[in-house]
């Protein structure tokens, strides 16, 4: 098997055990959050959005550093950092006394953490740029698929044995991800020769001429990073409220978890494959639409049938915003930098993701839980318009060479 081939699946498969890990646990964190003595609902509320924030917060800032440590020493290093500092973070959320500390260790994991990109990055820069849609793609099933496995499992667990022992299993997959990364990939890694900057002024040209031509891609992950998590902190609750108990919520939760996976699943290779053909920006505004239909049958759900479909259909579209944008930043970027842009990618999509639960939190406090997937849904359908205005200022993406022996 080719190289790329032989860590493109080894990668994947750490994906899947290294997403299967943190989903695991996370999605229910709100029931944890309760279990630690936080039951008055404006306060769980309160500490359910700080929670879901936290990370984002330290991951946007630690991205861009992480990023260029990669594209200097290399890659490689990046997944092992993330995963097994993934290991210890949220291994130890499983013995907090209190949700203060269970929230520092939040932050924590936004510092250590980062595992997709860092996958993402890898895998980019080792594949042939023409089958960049395709290696992206595959590696979004691998994390939808660990997604589904992890939620659906970590329910039953959660259930069995309790939420805390759930946390602690997470950290074993997580190391099992990490040795598949170590044991398995192998990297040629050349560190490119930089350009040596006499001034500030130096400075500046060199990091806006590697940033300035993604900055309008940069900016519509900012905006789709926070429509995709706006809703993601309240579905347990929304679950709790059918369900009707806190007892057996967990299992409905990895449930939905697991739908959400398949759909996943099933959208990323094959809205991969097709971005390789048709300009992503096209892709997402369809998209958008189906996802913002989907989150109104979402917010009108009053039995899990309903909510089952809805959410399917939800992650299933939604699966063609973000990838397609990843995928077109990795045609549009250098190897060499690669590794800077896509920290910056996650510097934008952090900022979505920690400000989408404090102000999904704000509209939960004042018109209740079910007003915050149709707001939602209304997010959804402003991207449409954003992603046609924003999509004007995108660099054209390079034609693929037809020279492509060697490469297959």
């Amino acid at each position: 098997m080719i190289e790329w081939k032989r860590n493109l699946v080894m990668v994947g498969l750490s994906q899947f055990f290294s997403i299967m890990g943190f989903a695991f646990a996370m999605p229910f964190a709100p029931y944890y959050i309760q279990q630690l003595g936080i039951t008055e609902p404006n306060e769980l509320k309160m500490w359910i959005a700080l929670f879901t924030a936290a990370a984002p917060l330290t991951l946007a800032v630690a991205s861009p550093i992480w990023g260029a440590l990669g594209d200097r020493y290399g890659r490689r290093i990046m997944m092992l950092r993330a995963n097994f500092g993934g290991m210890l973070v949220v291994a130890l959320m499983g013995l907090v006394p209190n949700v203060q500390m269970l929230v520092m260790l939040r932050l924590l994991q936004g510092v250590l953490t980062g595992t997709v990109t860092a996958a993402q990055t890898f895998v980019s820069v080792q594949s042939p740029p023409h089958r960049s849609g395709m290696v992206l793609g595959s590696l979004s099933a691998a994390v939808f698929s660990g997604s589904m496995c992890g939620a659906f499992v970590g329910g039953l667990f959660a259930e069995w044995f309790g939420y805390r022992m759930a946390f602690m299993a997470s950290g074993v997959l997580l190391l099992l991800a990490g040795l598949l990364v170590l044991l398995g990939t192998r990297e040629e890694f050349v560190r490119p020769i930089e350009e040596e900057a006499d001034s500030m002024e130096d400075r500046v040209r060199m990091f806006w001429g590697k940033i300035g031509p993604a900055i309008p891609i940069l900016a519509l992950m900012a905006v789709m990073g926070f429509v995709l998590q706006f809703d993601m902190a309240w579905l347990p609750l929304l679950v709790q409220e059918i369900h009707g108990a806190l007892k057996g919520a967990a299992f409905w939760t990895g449930s939905l978890g697991a739908v959400g996976g398949i759909a996943g699943f099933l959208a990323g290779p094959i809205i991969g494959r097709i971005a390789d053909r048709i300009a992503p920006p096209r892709i997402g505004k369809i998209s958008a639409f189906g996802a913002g239909l989907m989150m109104i049958v979402v917010g009108l759900s009053h039995g899990f049938a309903q909510l089952f479909m809805g959410r399917f259909g939800a992650i299933f579209c939604a699966g063609g915003l973000d990838p397609v944008f990843q995928i077109w930043l990795a045609k549009t970027t250098p190897a060499a930098s690669r590794g800077f842009i896509f920290g910056w990618a996650v510097t934008a999509r952090s900022l979505g993701w920690m400000a989408a639960p404090l102000a999904s939190g704000v509209v939960a406090w004042m018109f209740g839980l079910r007003a915050v997937f149709f707001a939602a849904a209304a997010f959804f359908f402003l991207l449409i318009p954003l992603i046609a205005l924003i999509v004007r200022y995108l660099p054209p993406p390079p034609q693929p060479s037809a020279k492509k022996e060697n490469l297959v």
